[in-house]
C-alpha cells in the first residue's frame, strides 16, 4: 500500500451504501486515509433518507453527487469495497478487495436506512483499525 492508503466504496448507484461508508471513513481516518465512492450505474442525485440518516450522525452529504465507477478509480485504490455492484466493478491484480453485502437501502424508511448505516459505520470503523 502506499503511505497514505486510498479505498474506494462501490455500489451500483452511488446514492446510498456507497456515500454513507465514504463519509464515515472520511471522517474517522482524518486525512490518514484517501477515499472515494462510485457507481456502477448512478443515480441522478442521492438517496434523501440517506443524506437523512447522515445528518443525524453529524456528517453532511448533501452537497455530494452520485460519480460513474472509472477504471482509473479502481487503479488507484488500494482497498476496493464493493457493495452490491457485482461483475460491473473491474478486477486488478494487487487489490485488496472487500464485498459487503448490505441491502441496498433505496426506497426503504428511515429506520431501516438508519441501520444498513449504523451497519456500515460498524465495518468501517473495523477497517480504520486495519488501515491506520
Amino acid at each position: 500500500m502506499t503511505a497514505v492508503p486510498e479505498v474506494l466504496f462501490v455500489c451500483a448507484h452511488n446514492a446510498g451504501r456507497s456515500q454513507m461508508a465514504a463519509a464515515i471513513l472520511d471522517h474517522e481516518a482524518a486525512g490518514r486515509v484517501r477515499v472515494t465512492s462510485a457507481g456502477s450505474q448512478p443515480a441522478d442525485q442521492l438517496n434523501s433518507a440517506v443524506v437523512q440518516a447522515m445528518a443525524e450522525i453529524g456528517l453532511d452529504i448533501s452537497g455530494e453527487s452520485p460519480r460513474r465507477l472509472s477504471t482509473d478509480h479502481v487503479q488507484s485504490a488500494d482497498i476496493v469495497i464493493t457493495m452490491g455492484c457485482g461483475d460491473a466493478c473491474p478486477v486488478y491484480a494487487g487489490k485488496r478487495y472487500l464485498d459487503w453485502d448490505l441491502p441496498d437501502p433505496t426506497g426503504l424508511d428511515l429506520p431501516a436506512v438508519r441501520s444498513i448505516r449504523d451497519e456500515i459505520r460498524r465495518r468501517v470503523l473495523a477497517l480504520v483499525s486495519e488501515v491506520i
